[in-house]
C-alpha cells in the first residue's frame, strides 16, 4: 500500500511539473494572426475509394 502511494504521488508531482512547463511555453508564444495563416497552403484532400474497398459497409 505504501509502493503503490509512493509510486502515485511520484507520478502526480511529475505530471505537475509537466504541466506547469507547458503553460509556461503557451504564454511565451506570439500569437498568428490572419496574415500569417493566408501565407500556409491549404491541405490536399483525396477521395474515398470505396467502391474498390474489401470490407463491406455494416449498415
Amino acid at each position: 500500500m505504501l509502493s503503490f502511494f509512493t509510486i502515485l504521488f511520484i507520478i502526480l508531482g511529475a505530471n505537475a511539473v509537466f504541466m506547469i512547463f507547458s503553460l509556461n511555453g503557451v504564454s511565451q508564444k506570439e500569437p498568428k494572426t490572419d496574415k500569417d495563416v493566408g501565407d500556409s497552403s491549404p491541405s490536399q484532400v483525396f477521395p474515398m475509394d470505396l467502391g474498390s474497398s474489401k470490407f463491406k459497409k455494416a449498415v
